[in-house]
Order: C-alpha cells, then structure tokens, then sequence
C-alpha cells in the first residue's frame, strides 16, 4: 500500500501547493490574513486544513505527512481576526456567530494540539489582547468565595441537564475502557474501582472525597464497607448525594482548605482542575494536614503538556472563558514538585487519555439525543446547547491530539 500512500502525499501536496498560488493572488482584505494562513500552513507537519476560503477559493494547508485531516468552511475573514486576537475563545466564538463551520470540529482541535509545538502562539491571542480577558478571569479566581461561585456556575446548572446524557451513575469524569464497545457504565464502575483500590482502605475505614460529585465513588466504597465523607460546593450535587440515602456516607457543603479531621484515605476525582495554580499549595497542604501518617491519596487529574503550559497559562481559553471559570488544567512536573514538597510521595502514575477521547464521544452522543428528544431542560436554549456540544467537541480533540491527558496517581503521605 505504499504507492497509495505516495500517490496520496502527491495528491495533498499539489493542493497545497495550488493554494498557496490562491493566497498570492488574494485581493484586497484577503491580503491581510494571507500571513495568518501561511503562519498555519508551516504550523502543520502532520495532518492538514482543507478550507474554504470567504471569497470562494479553496486551500489547503499543511499535507505534508499523514494526520488528522479537517475540514473548514471560512465563511468570513472575521474568523481568523478573532483567533488571532482571543485564541481558542475567539474561535470559539466566531463559531458561534457562524463565521466558521466544519463536518467534524474534532478533527481541526485534534489538528491544532498535535501540532501544537510548531503552531506555537499561532492560535494564542496576542498579548495586546489578553488583557481584557485576563481581567476578566482574575476577577474569578479560586479563593474561598469565588471557588463557590466557580462551581455554581458549571455544576449548579442543575441535576435534570447532566442525567440524560452521564451513565447511570452520575459520573462526570473520565472511564477507564477495557475494550472499544464496552458500555460507558462498565468503564465508568472500573475506574472507581481503581481509585478505590489506590486507598488501599479496608472495611471500616474513614475516606473523605474532596470533590464528590454525584456520590458514584462514595456508593462504591460505601458498598465496599468503608465510610465516606464527601465534600462539594455545588447545592445540586449536596442533595443528589443525600437524597441517594447511602449508608455511611455524609456530605457536606465545604471547600477543601475548611476540611477537619484525619482519614485513612482521600480520594479527588479531576477536582484539581477546578482549584487554579495559585492554590495547588492550599490543596496539597489539605491532603497532607487530613491524611494520617502512612495513608493515601488517590487522584485522577487533567493535565496539559508540560511543554505548552506556560502559553496556556497566560491566556484565558475557551473552557475558562465560557464554560468553567477559574479552571486551569495541571502542569504534572509543577504540581508534582508542589506534592512532594508536602510529604506527599507521588507513586504509580498511569495515564489513560484516549479513554477520555472515547469518553466524551460518548458524552456527546448520548447529549445529541437527548437534544433530538427534548429531554434537556426547557429553559437552556439552542445557543446553550451549541455550546456544550462544542465543549465536548473540544475536549475530545484535545484527548485525541495528545496535548492534554488523564492520569491517576497515588500521594502517599509520608511517615508511620
């Protein structure tokens, strides 16, 4: 097959190329962004961008070597304003307004994070431009008030909108696939599981969860015999868990930095996410000051390549922008040291980021038809739902092009 796979090369570089004549000739505004587009088209050695271009002519950028191969219809050189100036949000946006379109946005956020090394700021907002958005954002950071109004913002958004479209169980975090068609419930209850195992708990004792969402781990390890004390700032979250009447589980509106007591074993399911780099300190020290000597921290965490990290964290992106304020996805290497610093041994790290892609695949399915059906709250109207999907959508990219990536670890506290 590997004359297809030349006669392919040959095919997609000869598009390239016949663009590239296209951008030449650009008149009038389309000159503007003419470097913009050249900007990509180096950005790209994998993988490649066949667009329509608002005049009407076609380019394609990148096709140098396999890799995602996405699909854009520019409808307006607004879109490309946008991105160059409010990054991922900006696209976003423009999204919103119609300014660009595409059969399959995964593949174009698969694209943009494989290739993100030589993409470089291509696809970050310039720094004139951040302020705003960076002002915006400090004015939602991760102290005891504004984590409250953070997690309202996402997680209050009500019990009736995540239950048509999570498993059963009510968990909103990553699976962990045994196999490719296995049912999203079945991959969910193994990775509780997991995080259960890593406690190394016994029958009988205390696990608090910092971040318990809708109570599926602490059903696990109630069933298992220990008792649970979750923690959560969502009021949605507070009454589905109680309302579950699960022996030996409590729940309690209150922020980690407020927790008291000791525990065998804690356990934090991508809560971390929601805690902000400023505040990775406060965390770590909750988990040293209640665990007791010896006990464990199982962890599930998101983070993003270490690589990368500081252009993310300078700009606001879109998930901070529209769907999860004060979130801030991890750097491993800083928060690593941060742990350590703590007493907290970081051990038997296992990554499983393409369960994630899948994951959310599966999200966006079932969120699909339980739109078709009309079974999402009335009140959320298209323009909201627009946005979750793209939201799913992005995510999954991001999984797929291996710039963000899931993992367990196991914190233990050191001592006797």
């Amino acid at each position: 097959m590997a004359w297809v796979a030349a006669m392919h090369g040959m095919t997609r570089n000869r598009g390239r190329r016949i663009g590239q004549a296209r951008a030449l000739a650009l008149p009038g505004v389309d000159r503007l962004f003419a470097p913009l587009l050249d900007r990509i088209d180096r950005g790209l050695p994998e993988g490649s961008i066949d667009a329509t271009l608002p005049g009407g002519g076609r380019r394609l950028l990148g096709g140098r070597a396999p890799g995602p191969a996405a699909v854009v219809d520019l409808r307006s050189w607004r879109a490309l304003y946008r991105l160059a100036t409010g990054g991922s949000a900006g696209w976003y946006e423009a999204w919103a307004a119609g300014e660009w379109a595409s059969p399959d946005p995964v593949a174009l956020f698969e694209l943009f994070v494989r290739n993100r090394a030589a993409l470089g700021d291509t696809a970050r907002a310039r720094p004139w431009s951040r302020i705003g958005r960076r002002l915006a954002h400090l004015a939602r950071r991760n102290d005891a008030a504004g984590a409250r109004a953070n997690v309202a913002y996402h997680y209050d958004l009500g019990n009736d909108f995540y239950a048509p479209w999570l498993d059963a169980s009510m968990t909103y975090s990553s699976a962990m696939f045994a196999e490719a068609d296995e049912p999203l419930e079945a991959a969910q209850a193994r990775k509780l599981a997991a995080i259960l195992d890593r406690t190394a708990t016994r029958p009988g004792d205390a696990i608090l969860e910092i971040g318990c969402g809708w109570g599926s781990f602490a059903a696990v390890a109630a069933a298992g015999g220990r008792r649970v004390h979750g923690l959560t700032l969502s009021a949605e979250q507070k009454a589905h868990v109680e309302a579950r009447g699960l022996p030996g589980v409590s729940v309690a509106l209150t922020d980690y930095r407020d927790a008291t007591g000791q525990y065998d074993a804690i356990a934090s399911i991508e809560m971390v996410e929601a805690v902000g780099q400023d505040f990775w300190p406060a965390y770590c020290a909750a988990i040293a000051r209640l665990l007791r000597p010896g006990g464990r921290a199982a962890i599930q965490y998101i983070a993003i390549d270490d690589a990368v990290f500081e252009n993310y964290a300078r700009n606001v992106d879109f998930i901070q922008a529209y769907v999860f304020p004060g979130g801030m996805l991890l750097s491993e290497a800083r928060f690593r040291a941060i742990a350590e610093r703590y007493g907290l041994r970081w051990t038997d790290r296992r990554g499983f980021g393409m369960d994630y892609a899948e994951t959310l695949r599966r999200w966006r399915m079932a969120f699909d038809a339980a739109d078709a059906a009309g079974r999402l709250p009335a009140d959320l109207d298209a323009q909201f739902r627009a946005l979750w999907r793209y939201y799913l959508m992005y995510c999954e990219g991001g999984f797929r092009g291996g710039g963000i990536d899931v993992a367990q670890v196991t914190l233990v506290k050191e001592g006797t």
